[in-house]
């Protein structure tokens, strides 16, 4: 599997995706500060610990922000779980998915292998896995 790290536009996207939860934070700090004697200290520290945890969640979300993945499915292998004729179920990466043929291609009997060629929502486009047929040939 390709393992892609953090691209400069992803920091840029999840740091202010947070702006607003700070900026929040200030305020109400200072609406507070209005009626209850907060010293300063308490204040920063306050707005310096939840810009920690932003910075400490990130490495366990980034992932969220990273807009190329959106069809990292396309080209995956997978299973058919029951007759696609021209739809059904598929198991691809272990996970149960509608998947319908493409095009007017003839219909997958369970079992066999397939690949994804394309994803509408949450609808695998698949056709039979080329490969595995002519392995089996073999």
């Amino acid at each position: 599997m390709n393992k892609r790290g953090w691209s400069a536009r992803v920091v840029i996207k999840y740091a202010l995706l947070q702006v607003p939860g700070v900026a929040l934070l200030v305020v109400i700090l200072i609406v507070v500060q209005r009626w209850v004697a907060l010293p300063a200290w308490l204040s920063w520290g306050l707005v310096a610990l939840w810009v920690a945890k932003d910075v400490i969640l990130f490495p366990f979300v980034w992932r969220a922000y990273d807009s190329r993945d959106t069809n990292s499915m396309v080209g995956m292998r997978g299973t058919a779980v029951n007759r696609l004729a021209p739809s059904g179920y598929v198991r691809v990466r272990g996970e149960l998915w509608r998947a319908e043929v493409m095009g007017d291609g003839p219909p997958i009997d369970e079992g066999e292998a397939v690949r994804v060629r394309g994803i509408c929502g949450l609808t695998l486009f698949i056709e039979p896995d080329s490969e595995e047929i002519g392995n089996r040939g073999r």
